[in-house]
């Protein structure tokens, strides 16, 4: 038998340490195993908005496999089926999309914890239990798993006590980019309006007792989310940087 893989950007965010991350939007595995090696404290596989499915993440899993860094994989949204099959495939920390009432967070939560206290199904051979070797696997996922929720519309910020309060969600993560689309600055994610917003929303995820992200590709916004107490933070994406290094 072997041991249940530790979560160490779980550990990492109960104790409130800065856990600096990258976006991973191409559906690559050796662009996914050089994020891995950067150096990073995270790299978020996207399913949202990069074209990976849950066969594309288990290859990038696997490639990010020997390396220290945590890997976070975004679903395209709030859906169990699909949540289920990323954890089934060896993803531990979740990052569910455009979470808005403390109802959609507790159908979150519920997604990655197995009955009586969630709805996972249960499979008995998975990369998750290392194909069964884990032992007593189904009792002790969830102490590993880690559940963080988006707030990131204009709709959402009114419930972030509330959502910060639902069992089971390990932290929030703050949208910018939606979030000014919401607020009616689509494509200005550095509008005052929208700064001022993002920074409130840290501050007040913080202040509820749990550990705020964001993605800031705006280096002022990046530096004020974590004088806020942003704790998991990210200031670009591999496709972003691709073009940047290729730019005349």
């Amino acid at each position: 038998m072997t041991d249940l893989p530790r979560n160490a950007f779980k550990a990492a965010l109960s104790r409130f340490e800065l856990q600096r991350g990258v976006w991973c939007s191409i559906a690559d595995p050796l662009v996914g195993e050089m994020l891995a090696g950067a150096g990073f404290d995270w790299v978020l596989y996207d399913t949202e908005h990069a074209f990976m499915d849950e066969n594309t993440v288990i290859a990038m899993l696997q490639a990010a496999a020997p390396y220290p860094g945590s890997a976070i994989v975004r679903p395209s949204h709030l859906n169990p089926a699909e949540i289920k099959k990323l954890l089934d495939g060896g993803a531990q920390t979740i990052l569910v999309p455009y979470v808005q009432t403390p109802q959609e967070a507790a159908l979150a939560a519920a997604s990655v914890a197995y009955p009586p206290d969630g709805i996972r199904g249960v499979a008995g051979v998975t990369r998750a239990s290392r194909f069964g070797r884990v032992a007593q696997y189904h009792a002790r996922a969830r102490d590993e798993i880690c559940l963080l929720v988006q707030v990131e519309t204009a709709a959402s910020l009114p419930h972030i006590e509330a959502i910060a309060a639902t069992p089971g969600v390990d932290g929030i993560f703050v949208g910018p980019a939606d979030l000014a689309t919401s607020m009616g600055y689509s494509g200005d994610a550095s509008h005052p309006e929208v700064r001022r917003a993002v920074i409130d929303a840290i501050r007040r995820i913080r202040a509820a007792g749990k550990p705020p992200g964001i993605l800031a590709l705006d280096d002022t916004l990046y530096d004020a989310a974590i004088e806020a107490g942003a704790v998991f933070v990210s200031r670009d994406v591999d496709m972003i940087a691709l073009m940047r290094g290729l730019s005349l």
